[in-house]
This record gives C-alpha cells, structure tokens and sequence, in this order.
C-alpha cells in the first residue's frame, strides 16, 4: 500500500512551530479533551439527536475499537459517504481514535467517483449512509466489491443490506485502542475539485488543519457559546474548517446538523436552534435573499452568514444585511489549503467587493502573468501560495504534483486574482478549465471523456459560461459521428447511466457540425474552450440587445 503522507522542508517545519502553528494537537485529542471539559455540553443536533460531548467520545471511541476489532490496522484508509448526519462524526472520530485515515466522498458522488476515490485510496472499508436523499447509497457500494479486491468491509448508517455491516454492530473495546498518532501523520484525506479528470486526494496532517481551524476560529469569532450550523454537506472543506463543524467542536461550541440548505427548512431550524453563524454558496445564498424579500424571516440569533466557494458577486452581497439582519463575511480557500476571509470588523466596502485576507501571517502570496513574472500591484494574475496549512503535495499522483507545485513548494492554484494595498483579494476567476458550479468543481476534461465514450460522439468540448444563479454552468459542444444524430435529451441518459454525479450532468449540450484545427490537424483545447465561450456570451449578448 501507498501510505499518505504529507511532507515540509524541515526549515519551514521548524519556523512553523517556533511560530506556534502547529502545536503537536491531533483530532483523537481534541475530542478527548473537549468532552473532559464539557462533558454534559451539546455537541452534535441532527434532527431529533442531541449528543453532548462525552456521548459523540464514547460512541466515536467504541466504534473506532469496533473498526480495529474487524481487521482494520491504523494508517489504512476508510472511505467515508455520508450526509448531515451524526453518525458521519461517529464515523469520522472512530477512525481517528483508530489511527485509520477518513478519506472523503461527497453525497453526489456516484459509482465512477467512488471506484477511483476507493481505489486510488486502496481503501480497506467504505463506511456509508443508507440512503442519502432516496439514493441507494448501500446498495451502490455493495456494488463495487468485485472491482475492489482490497476492499474489506462495507459498514452502512441504517438500514444495512445483506453483504454489509450495520454501523450499530461495529463496536469494541476503548482500551484496545492505539495511542495518538504523530501531530505530522496525514489525519484524512480530502479530494480536489480536479481541473483534469477525476478527483485528486488531498493529505491533511493533525498540526497543519487544526491551525487552520484555530485561526478560522480566531478571525471568524468563534467561541463555546457559538452554535454552527451545517447547511452544506458536511464532507466539503468549507463548511467542515472553515470554521465549520470541527472549528465548532475545537471552541466546545455546537454543530447543527441542516439536512438541506432551503430557506424553508433552513429558517425554521435557525430560530429553533438558535444558530449564530453559517455558510453557503452563492446560488443558495441568492435563494435566502429572494426568500427573505418575500416574508423578512424573525432570525435574531444569526450574527454571520458566509459565503465562499465560490464568487459572490457586489450587487447580491449588499442585500445581506438589509435582508438577514447579520453581518456577511466572505470566504475563499481551497481543500488544498489557504483560506481567505473577510474580518467581522471590515468595513462594507471590502466586505462586499473583496474575498478576504489569508488566516495566516506566514500565508506566502504570489501573483504572476503567464510566463511567471510578478504582476504590478492591483493588476490580476496566477495566484500562487505557500504556507503552514498549504499542502505540498498530492497522493500518489506525480503527473499531477508536476503540474500543480513549483519546484520550491509553491501551489499554483489556478485562480485569477488581484490584490488590493489592503492585502485583500479579489477573485477574478480561473485560469485552467474548471468549472465553479454552485460550489461544485467539474473538470471539463473528465466530461469530455464521459461524453466521448458514446457511440454517437466523435468530438466534445465542455466549457463554463457565466451564469446568474449558479456561478457557472456547464455547456458541451458535441460533434457527432457520421451518420449520428444524437439528441442533448439521449446525451444527458447516457450520462445519467453512466452513473456519475448529477451536477457533472452538462446544463446545456450544442451539437455543432464540427471544430476549428490549424492546418495540419492539430487543435488547442484550451483555444478551443476560450472560442466557444467567447461565441456563447456573444450570442447571449446580442439577444440582450435584441430585446431592448
């Protein structure tokens, strides 16, 4: 097995913890300490579930000895599918307490995203939620065993089908358990968003991610009275870290568990639970707005509202105050590391026009044209950065770390920012052909290849085109092949069948008789993809101007 890891030059180590970033904490630790101090306190609310403290311990250390008492050893990897539920923190503080390595999949992920995740992880058991949204999440794991040789043991929350394990029955003695794991182990492992084809993983170490909380903490004003509130799911970077559920649970706040982010369910659960603080992306955030205009909610206990992943565009951001009664903070960070916020005290204008500042004093920013040099201040450029919670590396994935890292530990993010003499950013977009889709980021290569493996394809290109609600959407350009006639309502069975994430589904599909090459065949996609986009916003533009 490949084991994870997660390495900085010793002399940027040693700066770190002189600095006091990274303190020798670990997660098995901090839940420990938290329910020493508050035992009787409440931790986690789902639904009709309250645990305090010492309850989400004792049951993360009990299945976490269950896990051991299966086969499992620590330092290998779980697989973990989950929604907002408690059980996911069970799961994921067991494997902690178990030395075992969490590695995330998202609620939408389907059978293609999991069989590489699994495999690239060499997964020993993939722990899942019975049904997440009537999906047969179980079932479609249970599936993938024969493709998984080193696949131990399917666990299931709930209802657990014939091949698998109920959660409830994998438990074991605390006493079996090992001792911490080293501050500078990979505590779990998060996925990329991927700007060529399918997720990369993504190693956290204990010291490099609970700084990162920490300073969220710090920045965002959170403290044991707070109460979090998940709108999002839980396994994304942003509502886990930032400060999310686990900054919620390092200050002995309260994490709220929402199982969907409507306003309709959302509000109601907000005056109940006496939420303080959120986060959502653009589109969902436009969602509370237009229903707060409608009937102005009675929400006095919410004091922040965030909103990251994503560019929350000037216009919509000024709406929150007047329309939530909370302040807006701006959020921009990526699973691989720097995270930027606005402060609480900022004033509006930055608060609604920029995306914040980095948590960290060591945070190394550069900003560079495309051949690498340094651009004036205040024009935008590559983002690229370093720093004590910036990983340096993915797993096992050379072609991708050649790409993605400088050769002295620089991540070039593939963002497109300015920075103004505040050190604030303003987020300008993407250079590489990702796509930012209400928080949701597709690569437009591992599309392309899903599209391609139909009959009637020859060609296809995906590109993003701006759009209103959703930050971005999806368009493919679909060449067919000789005597084809694809339909976009057949290309868009097929993807569904190919049993992929919904929101990889492409929004709109064109069929084109063909694409532009130079003259002896060749083709730039990246030329490409800037074509058709540029050709999309044209029309769009003239239908505007038509309709005036």
């Amino acid at each position: 097995m490949t084991e994870p890891r997660q390495t900085w030059p010793a002399e940027f180590a040693a700066r770190y913890r002189a600095k006091g970033y990274w303190r020798g904490e670990t997660f098995p630790r901090l839940l420990r300490e938290r329910a020493a101090a508050h035992p009787e306190r409440i931790a986690i609310i789902g639904g009709e579930t309250r645990w305090s403290y010492r309850e989400l311990n004792d049951r993360a250390r009990r299945f976490g000895a269950g896990l051991l008492a299966l086969g499992l050893r620590p330092g290998e990897r779980v697989l973990i599918q989950m929604g907002n539920v408690p059980s996911f923190f069970e799961a994921v503080f067991g494997a902690f307490a178990a030395g075992l390595v969490p590695v995330y999949a998202l609620p939408a992920h389907r059978r293609t995203e999991l069989m590489h995740l699994a495999g690239k992880a060499e997964a020993r058991a993939i722990l899942v939620q019975d049904r997440i949204e009537r999906f047969d999440h179980a079932g479609m794991v249970l599936g993938l065993r024969a493709a998984l040789p080193g696949l131990a043991h399917v666990i299931v929350a709930g209802d657990a089908p014939e091949g698998a394990l109920a959660m409830a029955q994998v438990s074991g003695d605390p006493a079996t358990l090992p001792a911490d794991p080293d501050p500078q182990a990979v505590a779990f492992c998060q996925i990329s968003g991927g700007s060529t084809g399918l997720p990369k993983l993504i190693p956290r170490t204990h010291d490099d991610y609970l700084y990162s909380i920490r300073g969220s903490n710090e920045i965002c004003g959170i403290d044991e009275t707070s109460v979090y509130m998940a709108a999002l799911p839980v396994a994304h970077n942003f509502t886990m870290s930032s400060p999310g559920c686990f900054g919620a649970l390092h200050a002995g706040a309260r994490v709220v568990l929402c199982p969907a982010a409507m306003p309709q369910i959302a509000f109601p659960l907000i005056r109940k639970e006496g939420v303080t603080i959120t986060g959502l992306v653009p589109p969902l955030a436009l969602l509370w707005l237009e229903a707060a205009e409608r009937a102005r909610p009675e929400l006095p206990s919410l004091k922040v509202l965030q909103v990251g992943g994503a560019k929350f565009l000037p216009e919509s951001a000024k709406r929150v105050a007047p329309l939530l009664g909370c302040r807006l903070q701006q959020v921009f960070g990526m699973a691989e590391g720097l995270v930027n916020y606005t402060a609480l005290d900022d004033p509006e204008a930055l608060v609604t026009e920029t995306q914040g500042r980095p948590i960290s004093p060591d945070d190394e920013l550069l900003i560079l044209d495309d051949a690498g040099q340094p651009v004036p201040e205040g024009r935008p450029g590559n983002l690229l950065t370093r720093g004590p919670y910036t990983i340096r590396a993915y797993h096992d994935d050379d072609s991708a770390n050649a790409r993605s890292f400088t050769e002295d530990g620089f991540y070039r993010t593939g963002d497109i920012v300015l920075r103004l003499p505040s050190g604030h950013l303003v987020v300008q977009g993407r250079a590489n052909d990702q796509i930012n889709r209400n928080g949701e980021k597709i690569s437009a290569e591992e599309v392309e290849d899903l599209l391609l493996g139909h009959g009637s394809v020859f060609d296809a290109v995906v590109v993003s085109i701006p759009d209103a609600r959703l930050g971005e959407r999806a368009c493919a350009f679909i060449q067919p092949r000789a005597g084809t006639d694809p339909s976009p309502a057949e290309l868009r069975r097929y993807m569904r069948g190919r049993e992929v994430a919904a929101f990889k589904i492409p929004d709109e599909i064109r069929i084109v008789s063909g694409f532009a090459t130079t003259a002896v065949g060749k083709i730039s996609r990246r030329q490409l993809r800037e074509s058709l986009r540029a050709g999309v916003l044209a029309e769009s533009n003239q239908t505007e101007e038509t309709a005036k």
